[in-house]
């Protein structure tokens, strides 16, 4: 990231994974996204390692964050958008056993702040601000306004 900002960087990401796909498919649509998760400023993306996966649970604990997916369409020829959506997501207070185990059960581990809400972690969910799509990986009213936009559905 190297002092980008958490939403430049997700943007970029995600509009580098779509340019990426789209050179090798010229006539199709292509989209790419990527979801990070944001506490204190700190960008969490996957954890390295079960011991990465239960420091970032720790930090989720019992407060806030931010889950920002971004998501880039290129349309045949063309960047057709590239835009992003961010979702709060509120814990409770999570025991330390439960992330023991949590994390031994291995679901962290290829997640961006090492938690699935659709899975094991919505136990620890008080509340969220925005589109539960987005937690779980793809804002599907974002995706939607963005393919009416390029033209390939229509509303």
């Amino acid at each position: 990231m190297g002092g980008e900002a958490p939403i430049a960087y997700a943007l970029r990401v995600a509009q580098e994974k779509a340019q990426a796909v789209a050179v090798h498919y010229p006539q199709s649509y292509v989209l790419g996204a990527d979801t990070i998760v944001v506490v204190d400023d700190e960008v969490l993306g996957k954890p390295r390692n079960r011991d990465d996966a239960a420091r970032m649970l720790r930090l989720l604990s019992g407060r806030g964050h931010e889950v920002t997916t971004a998501v880039s369409v290129v349309a045949p020829g063309t960047l057709a958008e590239t835009r992003a959506s961010t979702t709060k997501v509120y814990f409770r207070e999570i025991a330390e056993d439960e992330i023991q185990r949590y994390v031994a059960g291995g679901e962290p581990m290829d997640k961006a702040g090492a938690y699935a809400i659709q899975g094991g972690a919505s136990r620890w969910t008080d509340r969220i601000e925005g589109e539960f799509s987005n937690v779980v990986g793809l804002p599907l009213s974002l995706v939607t306004e963005m393919l009416i936009t390029t033209g390939l559905i229509k509303r």
